[in-house]
């Protein structure tokens, strides 16, 4: 354990583990590498990334509606699709659809606000299933996580929400997102972590409303959010996620560096304080 990570041992998880993340591989590791943890929320940008792969294949495209049929299955009811003219894969994963959070209905038009819907990941993992006549779980697995040799990790339920993994996993999830080795085009890589839909208000969960509600494809940007689960010394270009089960992880792409925590500990205040505290020790001693 070295000194930034030395902070996970005041957290009140009964597990827990991190490490930091340089392009040349792991620079810092505290807690069971190896020991899986339920991702919550953390599931999205793994569920994102397999459908970047889909469109990169040629089976979605961004610009995909969500109301049409795929391969013959029609994936929502006609009179939702109605309700959100013009909504496409993209919208689904940059959060602007207009999807409700967890409910088969319009939440906002499309394209107004960033509202953070599982409902349309579940409409992702749906959509891709269609597309290349896989099942989801077994789409993630051939086509983000053999790849990225996350040998623990699984799907074990909904796209948005249902992963499972540790931190091994993630950490080369990270390496590769430092330092690309050709998983995805770099137009593709760019585009999933810059941002989509730009200016649009909404909610952060656990940290209330944004004037600017900053989100790539699968990822959520830092941009300009106050306040925020990383810390003042990230980037805004800084891109990752967090889950509600206690786990997190982002990549700063100015400092070069990435940072994975998980633990077994409900997101709540101890996260709020933790994460940016442990970030910005991350960044001071490695950066």
């Amino acid at each position: 354990m070295t000194a930034a990570l030395d902070q996970l041992a005041e957290w009140p998880a009964p597990n827990c583990a991190a490490a930091v993340v340089g392009p040349g591989g792991v620079l810092a590791a505290a807690g069971d590498q190896s020991l899986r943890f339920p991702l919550a929320s953390v599931t999205k940008p793994l569920t994102g990334l397999a459908a970047l792969v889909a469109v990169e294949e040629g089976a979605l495209e961004f610009s995909q509606p969500i109301g049409e049929p795929i391969g013959g299955h029609r994936l929502i009811e006609p009179e939702l699709a109605e309700q959100l003219p013009g909504a496409t894969l993209g919208h689904l994963l940059a959060h602007a659809s207009g999807l409700a959070p967890d409910r088969w209905r319009r939440g906002a038009a499309v394209g107004t606000r960033r509202v953070y819907s599982n409902a349309g990941f579940e409409l992702i993992g749906r959509m891709v299933a269609a597309a290349t006549e896989i099942a989801f779980a077994d789409y993630l697995a051939e086509a983000v996580f053999r790849p990225l040799r996350m040998t623990s990790a699984e799907l074990a339920g909904s796209p948005a929400r249902d992963g499972v993994g540790s931190v091994a996993d993630l950490a080369n999830l990270l390496g590769e997102l430092l330092s690309p080795s050709g998983f995805l085009h770099p137009a593709t890589l760019q585009a999933a972590t810059s941002v989509q839909f730009p200016g649009l208000p909404g909610v952060l969960p656990g940290y209330g409303g944004q004037p600017d509600n900053a989100w790539g494809y699968g990822f959520e940007i830092r941009g300009g959010k106050r306040p925020h689960w990383t810390s003042e010394r990230n980037s805004a270009d800084t891109y990752g996620h967090f889950g509600q089960s206690g786990t997190m992880f982002w990549v700063d792409p100015v400092a070069r560096l990435g940072l994975v925590a998980l633990a077994d500990q409900p997101f709540g205040d101890w996260a709020r304080q933790a994460w940016p505290a442990l970030a910005g020790a991350v960044l001071e001693q490695f950066g």
